[in-house]
Order: C-alpha cells, then sequence, then structure tokens
C-alpha cells in the first residue's frame, strides 16, 4: 500500500491496513473510467520554469552563470537549483472535476458506507494525481452542499451526512444539475436506486452478500456490467470506522504568535488606488514606502528607488490621489492623518477614536504584517475597510458606517479590492452579483461558479468566456487592448498566467515568488516579489518588465 500513503494519511495504519483488499480491487474496476493520465498530448509550447530538463531547455541566464561563475553553476547544479524552461503539452481529453453523489439513507449503512469509503479514497488519490480535485455532495440535500479538500478534511464531512430517507432518482438529476458539463459525476449508492438509474454512467453500487456471526463480510460492487464480490475489514475495526475513531485528525497547525509579537514589514506592496503608485510598509511601523510606476518608455528596465515617508506610530491605510498621498497611522491611541502634498482643504488636523473604525489591539497587530489598507475618496471624506466594513471619515473626524465589504474581500494576505462590488464603475448583471467568484477592473466584470469557467463582461459590452484547466487562484483582471486577461497564480508551481480568449501566457519573471503579485486595479500592471526583497513591476499581459527595485528600509 506504499503508493496510497497520501491518500490513506488521514487514516490510522490499523484501518489502512484492512482497507488494502477493497482499496486494490475498487481502484482496478474504477481506473477504466476515471484515468489518472491522458497521456503526454501534443507539444504546445513553454508552459513555465521547472527545476530539471536537457541542457538545451536551460534559461540564457543560466548559461551566462556557467561563463561567468563555473563554480557558482556548478553548485546550482547539485542543488538542483538551476532553471529550465518547461514544456507544454496539449491534450483535447476533457479535466473537469470528479465529482461524488452519495447515497446516505439507510440501505448504504454499514457495509455500504464501507465500500463509499474506499471509492472516495479512490477517486481522490486519482483526481489529486490528474491534478484536478474531489468534490462530494449528499443526495437528498436542496441546495446540495458540495465540500472537498484533503482526505482528513473531506471524510469526516462525509461520515457526518446521515440521512433518514432514501433518494429518489429525482435527487440526483436535481444534483447532477448543479455541476458543470466537463465534471466526471459518480454515484455511490445501493443496487435499489441504481436499477432506476438506467443509462447513467458510472454509477457503482454495492450491498452485502455474505455474512458470519459478526455480521456482514462481503459485498459485492457493481459498476455498469462488471460486478465482483469484495472482502470488508473485520467487524470490530469496521464499527470503529463508523463511528469516526479509525480517522486521523488533521495536523495540528502550529502555534501561532500572539497578534502583538506579528512581526512588522512583511506586508508586500500593493496598488491600493487606480494611481500607478505602489505602496508598501517599510521595515518600521512608521515607514510608508512609495514607487511611482509611470513614464515606463523613459525608465524601462531602470532600477528604482521607493520614497519612503515617515509617520508617528504604525501605518494603518494609505492612497495615492492626484498629486496627495494621503496615509492613517496610529499613534499615542488615536488615529491621525498624513498629508504629502498639497494641505486637503479643512482642519489640518484629523484625530480619529480607534475603535469608532473597528480597530482593536489585535487587529493593529495583524494588519501590521498585511499590505496596507486601500485609502479612498469620496468628496472630501475618507473611505477604508476595516474589520468587514467600510468605515466614513469626514474631515472633521466623524466616523460613520459606510455598509459591509463584499464577500470574500477580506483575506490572510489583505484586503482583496478586485473582488469588492461596489467599487465596480457600472451596475453588474444580476448573474455576477450571484455567482460565488468576482473580480473587476474599473467598468469590466468577470465572475464564475467553480473559479476555472469565467464569463467576462467588458466595460465597451463585449462578453468573453475564459477558462483554464491548473487549480489556480485568479488574483485580478487587466486589459490588452480590447481584450480582457485573468491573472491566475497557481500557489504549487509558484507560477504566474495571463489568460485570455485566445490562449495563455506564462509570465516567467514574475512566477517562482513565495506570495502572489499585486495587480493594478485598472492598468495592465503587476508587482511580485520574485525573491527576498526585490520587487519586479511590469506589464500584466506581455511580461515584459518595467522596473526593479528594492530598498533598506
Amino acid at each position: 500500500m506504499a503508493p496510497w500513503a497520501g491518500a490513506l494519511s488521514a487514516l490510522t495504519p490499523e484501518l489502512a491496513t484492512a482497507l488494502g483488499p477493497l482499496l486494490r480491487r475498487l481502484d482496478a474496476l474504477v481506473g477504466a473510467r476515471e484515468p489518472v493520465a491522458d497521456g503526454p498530448g501534443e507539444p504546445d509550447g513553454v508552459g513555465g520554469l521547472g527545476r530539471s530538463g536537457r541542457p538545451d531547455q536551460l534559461l540564457p541566464t543560466e548559461w551566462l552563470l556557467a561563463e561567468e561563475c563555473p563554480e557558482e553553476f556548478l553548485r546550482r547544479f547539485v542543488d538542483r537549483e538551476l532553471l529550465y524552461l518547461a514544456p507544454e503539452f496539449h491534450s483535447a481529453a476533457p479535466r473537469g472535476r470528479t465529482v461524488a453523489m452519495v447515497d446516505a439513507g439507510p440501505s448504504q449503512a454499514g457495509a455500504g458506507r464501507l465500500v463509499q469509503l474506499a471509492a472516495l479514497l479512490v477517486l481522490h488519490r486519482r483526481a489529486t494525481a490528474r491534478g484536478g480535485e474531489l468534490l462530494v455532495g449528499v443526495l437528498g440535500d436542496e441546495p446540495v452542499h458540495w465540500f472537498g479538500g484533503e482526505p482528513a478534511d473531506l471524510l469526516p464531512a462525509w461520515l457526518a451526512a446521515r440521512r433518514t430517507a432514501e433518494p429518489t432518482p429525482d435527487d440526483v438529476q436535481f444534483a447532477a444539475a448543479t455541476l458543470d458539463a466537463a465534471d466526471r459525476a459518480w454515484v455511490l449508492t445501493s443496487p435499489r436506486l441504481a436499477d432506476r438509474l438506467p443509462g447513467l454512467p458510472r454509477v457503482l453500487a454495492s450491498e452485502p452478500t455474505r455474512w458470519g456471526s459478526a455480521g456482514a463480510t462481503h459485498v459485492t460492487v457493481r459498476l455498469d456490467r462488471a460486478e465482483f464480490e469484495l472482502p470488508l475489514p473485520a467487524a470490530d475495526i469496521a464499527v470503529r470506522t463508523l463511528r469516526g475513531a479509525e480517522f486521523r485528525r488533521a495536523a495540528p497547525k502550529p502555534a501561532t504568535p500572539s497578534p502583538a509579537a506579528a512581526p512588522l514589514g512583511r506586508g508586500l506592496p500593493a496598488f491600493t488606488t487606480e494611481a500607478p503608485f505602489l505602496l508598501a510598509r517599510g521595515r518600521d511601523a512608521g515607514t510608508l514606502l512609495a514607487v511611482d510606476v509611470r513614464d515606463i518608455e523613459r525608465r524601462h528596465g531602470g532600477v528604482v528607488g521607493p520614497k519612503a515617508h515617515r509617520v508617528n506610530g504604525q501605518v494603518i491605510a494609505a492612497g495615492r490621489h492626484g498629486r496627495r498621498l494621503i496615509a492613517l497611522h496610529l499613534a499615542q491611541g488615536r488615529v491621525r492623518r498624513y498629508v504629502s502634498g498639497r494641505p486637503l482643504a479643512g482642519p489640518a488636523e484629523l484625530s480619529v477614536d480607534p475603535a469608532g473604525l473597528g480597530l482593536d489591539e489585535g487587529l493593529v497587530a495583524r494588519l501590521a504584517g498585511r499590505p496596507v489598507l486601500p485609502l479612498l475618496r469620496a468628496g472630501d471624506d475618507l473611505l477604508l475597510p476595516v474589520a468587514g466594513r467600510w468605515r466614513r471619515i469626514a474631515p472633521d473626524g466623524t466616523v460613520t458606517d459606510d455598509g459591509p465589504v463584499g464577500r470574500g474581500t477580506e483575506r490572510e494576505r489583505g484586503f482583496d479590492r478586485f473582488r469588492e462590488p461596489r467599487l465596480v464603475e457600472r451596475a453588474l448583471r444580476p448573474e455576477a452579483e450571484r455567482a460565488r467568484h468576482l473580480v473587476h477592473a474599473g467598468a469590466t466584470a468577470a465572475w464564475s461558479e467553480d473559479g476555472k469557467h469565467w464569463t467576462v463582461w467588458t466595460r465597451l459590452g463585449d462578453e468573453r468566456r475564459l477558462s483554464f484547466r491548473e487549480n489556480a487562484e485568479v488574483l485580478g483582471l487587466v486589459h490588452d487592448g480590447r481584450e480582457p486577461a485573468l491573472i491566475t497564480w497557481s500557489a504549487g508551481g509558484r507560477l504566474i498566467r495571463a489568460v485570455r480568449a485566445d490562449g495563455v501566457r506564462t509570465l516567467s519573471r514574475f512566477s517562482g515568488g513565495t506570495v502572489p503579485p499585486a495587480v493594478h486595479p485598472t492598468l495592465p500592471l503587476i508587482a511580485a516579489e520574485t525573491s527576498s526583497g526585490r520587487i519586479v513591476v511590469g506589464d500584466a499581459t506581455t511580461g515584459r518588465v518595467h522596473h526593479l527595485f528594492g530598498s533598506d528600509e
């Protein structure tokens, strides 16, 4: 069972061993209908960067290193640190999600649930090997709640799903209607329901057929016309499994330091407004670094230095507006305003109670390790999103609640303005408002239900369909002339790509970082920390680098 180590990590060794015969036979039965790979396919250019490859795939910069510093080149070769161009292959095989619709009714109690457990492990292992994911839903639920993740999270949720009524063919049809056309749906049920689903592919039915003194010992598993009799685990371990006692809990996360001990200066640069200025925290809590990324042609490829703005206390939010840089900072128990440039109308000083903004000691400490919050202007008022709400600050310091922030905008790595519906420059379509995923850039909006197949409504009123296959997160939306492009980030491969209607471009110069890059909300600009302390800024659609900068601040 060594090849199954990853899939079985959520089970105790005793249960993993007991399920071995059932898993291997089910894997052979399912294999023809759920292949792990469809072959390498046809070559389709370069798909990114890798740590291995042929000599002719080495980046030109690595050959330059071999000529100038041969000893360092050899060291990187031995330590597998050299970068190679990774070839991309195209395959016409469908790459949708693997979806399991499970029967949690009374007829599947006991032996049927053990077969479902083994089937879910097989399907999860095959979906993961193919670079996809497994989703599980319970028949009879309206609406169907799909859950996924690693086995340590998925299996307890599946085991807790118990229903008192048997599912019907209508329940299967209802659940299937919520899936995408490319999804491969499986039904895990009893022969009673399977016989009422003629012509439906991938229906795995099971029922006990042999019994011993302690209970069922064998089950008959049927898939299409294939039928096998398979052994069940021993009664004692089977009972513990159905009670959840044989599941390993998810590994405990390392203890997080108290908020007061959160290190400063971890917040990466961010485009907080529509101005072409990049803002970042400095090493000191009161240092705000600003980089002007305009004049691209005049300063192409140049190393630029950020300008340091120093305030008293910790910077909370900031934004560039015209020729002014406005920031809010916490000093001596009050939130105060800093302005670089022409003074604002109204009182010269601004002092606000942090509690009125929803700022407590723990939140302030967490914000110290994230990019600065966006600070917007609405007439003479200032707007900023704090603690799940938009706060409006009048020139006299009066704070009012301006409504909740959008769904999915507050993340561990900072506020995501691409997902804030109130910042779209025109009214959204009803289907965009209801969608699970939304990003926008100016008057262009894109939405999706699964995060991979997107509908884009451009600022000119055109509609585009964009999609990608890998497990990647959409960071933003940019324009290349009239054509929109989704900027995606793959956490596993650390690859940044621009997804357009006519193809996908890998932005190699911005890939390789450990955290997602910053994307400008209206301009085709992207900023990424490719190595510690080194920021590259460039075109998010072509991959051309405009600026390099770093600072000891």
